[in-house]
């Protein structure tokens, strides 16, 4: 089962907490992406064939586009530009992607949409709008089959600002087909990936705060070495006091220095129902609503990585059907607020692990609990069970889901497999570290439980609470013993 891990909010060392910096610009890789939808997308050749409404001004500058908004402006649509002509196959997937600010800090909304009335939209995204230009992608599939698509930027219900636009660009994102003998992994392609120089390591984790306040200690270089320079989850839940400021602070100090956070949300009521060692939780379902769009909103417009609550569809067998019904709608609101709020986060319900729950059984927990909203799902958090067994059970899963999910993989203490226990076991071992890619589909290896940290008072760690580091358990993880 899954582990608190309590920590201290501080900003990653050696960087400003809520310094904003201009994401690298990075294209989609040839390789995956079909030709360019958009003209002009640079504005190396003026401003035609965008267009622009009433209430703003329009013109090309120092290569991309500035748009003055004048004024008289009720709704986003009241002030707008766009590119039509735009032709969507429905069902495909696409990816909108552009540089973005303005002079002062103001939202706006961005579509790909019918250019015509009913103007029905396939994408809606309010973006959070400063003087520091950032990269903004957004994935989707087309629920639209038409030739006179629409890319459009809203940019009423403000006036008197100034917007600047470049290196637009919207894509069909394809797959090619892996030959019977290859491995494929993905393409970091758009998105947080995209949007990041590499995945950020916590300077306050709970092994590294054991380094520090122990230098002396002979294990101290070792666990540093194999534990605390890694890049690993970061897990919020009723500790973090306003997890609004915390996620911001620690998702910011992570974006100024142009990595990319992992984080884990930890605080559905209930939690660890079946009777383990973590076991608590938001105190209602209206207060976890609360503080699940507090999380959400903290995170904002700037890359991340986020595992929606550990266990919570996994242990239905310990609840009643009311519990469950509260407890889907708690989770499918969940991914509706990080879809909204954190549009550059990819974001994956936890499913458990292969040896809990049967595939087509977890499926429909996924479907139930809204995980269209967002990417999707994590496999084996806070267990042992191998890569290459997790990926098999997580591609079963998403082939009962209908293959359009991604999944993430917990490698943090899989090195050595299961032995059926999961509550402190010894013999285990670490894993792959953090990285892209992992085979067999799965889209990223992450260290999201701790290593080091305690999984209750039980099996090599009798005496030791969930979620506090020991560094007994850590030099075990490094030994394989």
């Amino acid at each position: 089962m899954a582990m608190i891990t309590t920590l201290a909010v501080t900003a990653l060392s050696g960087v400003a907490a809520g310094t904003a910096v201009a994401a690298p610009r990075t294209s989609v890789d040839s390789a995956v992406a079909a030709p360019q939808l958009v003209v002009n997308g640079t504005f190396a050749a003026g401003t035609a064939p965008w267009w622009k409404s009433a209430n703003t001004a329009m013109a090309a500058e120092a290569g991309r586009l500035r748009v003055n908004v004048t004024g008289g402006t009720a709704n986003p649509w009241d002030a707008m530009i766009g590119q039509n002509g735009i032709a969507l196959a429905k069902g495909k997937s696409y990816t909108l992607s552009f540089d973005a600010s303005a002079s002062a800090a103001v939202s706006a909304v961005t579509t790909v949409q019918l250019a015509d009335s009913p103007y029905t939209r396939t994408l809606t995204k309010t973006i959070s709008l400063t003087t520091a230009s950032k990269r903004f992608s957004f994935p989707f599939t087309s629920s639209l089959g038409t030739s006179g698509g629409q890319v459009s930027f809203q940019l009423g219900k403000n006036a008197g600002f100034t917007f600047h636009v470049d290196n637009v660009s919207l894509t069909e994102t394809t797959t090619p087909s892996p030959t019977p003998t290859a491995t494929t992994t993905p393409e970091p392609g758009s998105g947080p990936l995209a949007m990041t120089s590499g995945f950020s390591i916590d300077p306050d984790s709970n092994p590294a705060i054991w380094v520090r306040n122990n230098s002396g200690d002979a294990r101290a270089a070792r666990i540093k070495a194999s534990i605390s320079s890694k890049p690993m989850a970061r897990w919020f839940g009723g500790w973090s006091g306003d997890v609004r400021a915390a996620v911001s602070t620690y998702v910011a100090a992570a974006d100024s220095a142009d990595k990319l956070p992992v984080l884990v949300a930890y605080n559905i009521p209930g939690r660890d129902a079946c009777g383990g060692h973590s076991g608590g939780g938001a105190g209602s379902e209206s207060a976890y609503k609360t503080w699940i769009s507090a999380f959400a909103a903290g995170i904002g417009n700037r890359p991340a990585v986020v595992i929606i609550e550990p266990d919570s569809l996994g242990d239905f067998g310990c609840m009643d059907d009311i519990a469950i019904q509260a407890r889907n709608r708690m989770l499918t609101y969940a991914t509706q607020q990080f879809r909204d709020k954190a549009p550059n986060a990819w974001a994956y319900l936890d499913a458990g692990n292969a040896g809990w729950v049967a595939a087509g059984t977890m499926a429909s927990r996924l479907k139930n609990a809204g995980v269209g909203n967002i990417r999707g799902f994590a496999v084996n958090v806070s267990n042992y069970y191998p890569t290459a067994q997790s990926a098999t059970y997580a591609s079963s899963v998403n082939s009962s889901l209908g293959g359009g999910a991604k999944w993430v993989i917990d490698t943090s203490r899989n090195g050595n497999g299961s032995n059926g226990e999961w509550c402190n076991p010894a013999g285990r071992k670490l894993g792959v570290p953090t990285q892209v890619g992992g085979g067999g589909g799965t889209e990223m290896l992450l260290w999201v439980k701790v290593p080091g940290d305690s999984d209750g008072n039980c099996g090599i760690a009798p005496n030791t609470p969930a979620g506090q580091f020991s560094p007994a358990i850590a030099i075990r993880l490094i030994d394989g013993s």
